[in-house]
């Protein structure tokens, strides 16, 4: 177990490798001067924009501009942001929080209701229930994020008033983990449907309703377990693709979270910033694959001894 572990931690690794040297070439694609593009809102004299590239170390090789970020990198320093002059790694620990609650809630509600309509889906096979729960499935994964964002918010915070339109307490996270939580059940109810239906026709479930066990325990204890392993491999994919969602749904709900920050960052233009938030999603989206993969290796011994 403990190799399978290090093999999926240097696969990780070499994931954020591979998006350090992505960040570091990211400044040189685009058109014109990037210096010039950062601080063109200022008023900066030819001098003071060459003092400029020289700080950034823009006047370097790539080659040379590679090795001076890996080694600001090793110190935890990912700049300075054009706009206020902060540390970007103090300003993405800073809305981090809010990206990952955001998360997380919408990963319970398309676990919770997702798995739920799956299993049900794939126990009521052939019925009404089955056909109508794959319909809302379909429905689910057509509809845009920002779409179903803006029907919750004219539903729930305009017509009923149940809800706020935006802040930063619980109640305002209610709206936008639906709206992420809902689209992703959706995936997870028709994989779960899938699955369940494969063991149910499995010899052992068989073998288990022959010798009289209670129908629960033949459904939760032996068909469920099987059932989770291709859904916990989904999990990481989820995850990410909800990280991915998370940056439209922050700007829809005014969330102050990474995602808004992004998109905030490309207006301004500051690129700094812009390095570090695709760093940073890189590093804690093959982080949370580790994870999943250790997950997915309990559930099924057969993936950590292959």
């Amino acid at each position: 177990m403990g190799k399978f572990i290090v093999q999926r931690f240097l696969a990780a690794l070499v994931t954020i490798w591979i998006a350090t040297i992505a960040v570091t070439i990211l400044i040189h694609l685009v058109p014109g001067d990037p210096v010039r593009i950062m601080y063109g809102s200022f008023q900066t004299t030819p001098e003071e924009l060459e003092a400029i590239r020289v700080r950034l170390g823009l006047d370097q090789p790539i080659w040379r501009q590679y090795i001076m970020y890996i080694g600001r990198l090793l110190q935890g320093d990912l700049g300075n942001s054009i706009v206020g002059d902060q540390p970007v790694l103090d300003i993405l620990l800073t809305r981090f929080p809010a990206t990952l609650s955001l998360t997380l809630a919408s990963l319970a509600i398309a676990v919770v209701v997702g798995m739920s309509l799956g299993f049900l889906a794939a126990y009521k096979r052939g019925t009404w229930v089955d056909v109508s729960s794959m319909v809302l499935a379909i429905v689910g994964v057509s509809m845009p994020h920002f779409w179903l964002g803006l029907l919750l918010l004219f539903l729930f915070a305009l017509q009923l008033q149940w809800l706020p339109v935006a802040g930063g307490d619980w109640r305002s996270l209610i709206l936008p983990a639906m709206t992420l939580g809902l689209a992703n059940a959706a995936v997870l109810a028709r994989l779960t449907r899938s699955a369940m239906i494969d063991i149910f026709d499995q010899d052992f479930v068989r073998t288990a309703r022959a010798k009289g066990l209670p129908k629960s325990i033949v459904l939760y204890r032996h068909a469920l377990r099987s059932g989770l392993v291709p859904v916990v491999s989904m999990l990481g994919l989820q995850f990410a693709y909800l990280m991915g969602g998370a940056i439209v749904v922050e700007n829809v709900f005014a969330w102050n979270g990474v995602g808004r920050l992004a998109i905030e960052a490309v207006f301004a233009r500051d690129y700094p910033l812009i390095q570090g938030f695709i760093l940073f999603f890189a590093t804690i989206v093959a982080l949370a694959s580790v994870v999943i993969d250790v997950a997915y290796a309990f559930l099924d011994p057969r993936i950590r001894y292959s």
